[in-house]
């Protein structure tokens, strides 16, 4: 491990001149008096996944929250390729280019599938030709939605509403789509093929995401490079394939190994990083 440093380094994907899809500067924001994410700074480059890993509590959600719109900073910015969104509506965020897939799937359930898939498509305006185009991509990817595209989406398993939210996301054709907690309630199989088609989705459409996940292993190999919080902080940072190789990350996210969720919570004095 290199030494400390003062601020994490950039993603190595995004080039020197080119300007992260999504970025966040200097972010606090408060429940109250209490301050649940505390000057955390992170870029997104075009094309690329980047994962925030932490314990409950740590804020990730709150982050998420914060990019789309449902809570406002009390300091610092958000920026959607260099304009700033932070203070924005909701759905002017979607409009934007912001696609919230959230924690717990929250999918219409007395809809259909297709319905669902629709309501993806709200804000867009390029007819009705391509919002199909895209429909029938996403029913490629996720074939068991077709099979069930007439079909209220509350009567589908965890694992197939899963695959409808993030589907749903995608009817938006998002600039940056934010994946919160993707393998929350599913079995370790379907965790799996899950991730699989998040991988694919970025390697053959040029999708980017904003993950945050428990499972830090899982993220980790998604993704290309990596944050962590810890009490509303970012304490770590970079690659993927370092972090994975990280003994504070083997220790305190993976139980001494690459696997499962975090055990408990590493109080790191200064943010670690590798350029």
């Amino acid at each position: 491990m290199s030494a400390p440093v003062a601020t994490p380094a950039r993603p190595q994907a995004a080039a020197a001149d080119q300007a992260p899809v999504l970025e966040l500067r200097n972010v606090e924001c408060f429940y109250g008096p209490i301050m649940a994410i505390r000057g955390v700074s992170i870029e997104v480059p075009k094309g690329r996944i980047v994962t925030i890993l932490g314990a409950n509590g740590a804020g990730k959600t709150t982050l998420m929250r914060t990019i789309s719109g449902v809570m406002d900073p009390e300091k610092g910015e958000v920026l959607l390729e260099g304009r700033v969104i932070s203070g924005l509506e909701p759905d002017q965020i979607v409009r934007a280019g912001v696609a919230h897939v959230p924690e717990g799937r929250e999918v219409f359930p007395f809809l259909t599938v297709e319905e669902n898939l629709f309501m993806g498509a709200y804000t867009r305006r390029d007819g009705a030709e391509a919002i199909r185009a895209d429909m029938e991509m996403v029913y490629g990817y996720f074939p068991i939605l077709r099979e069930r595209r007439g079909q209220p989406a509350g009567t589908l398993s965890g694992g197939q509403q899963q695959m409808l939210a993030i589907g749903r996301g995608l009817m938006a054709r998002p600039r940056v789509m934010l994946l919160d907690e993707p393998s929350l309630g599913l079995s370790p199989l379907l965790v799996k093929e899950i991730f699989a088609i998040i991988r694919r989705l970025n390697r053959e459409q040029g999708v980017t995401m904003l993950l945050v996940e428990q499972n830090a292993n899982v993220a980790l190999r998604a993704a290309h490079y990596g944050y962590v919080l810890e009490l509303g902080r970012v304490v770590m940072a970079g690659p993927s394939e370092r972090l994975l190789a990280s003994e504070d990350i083997q220790e305190f996210y993976l139980g001494g190994h690459a696997g499962a969720a975090p055990r408990g919570q590493k109080r790191w004095k200064r943010k670690k990083s590798w350029r």
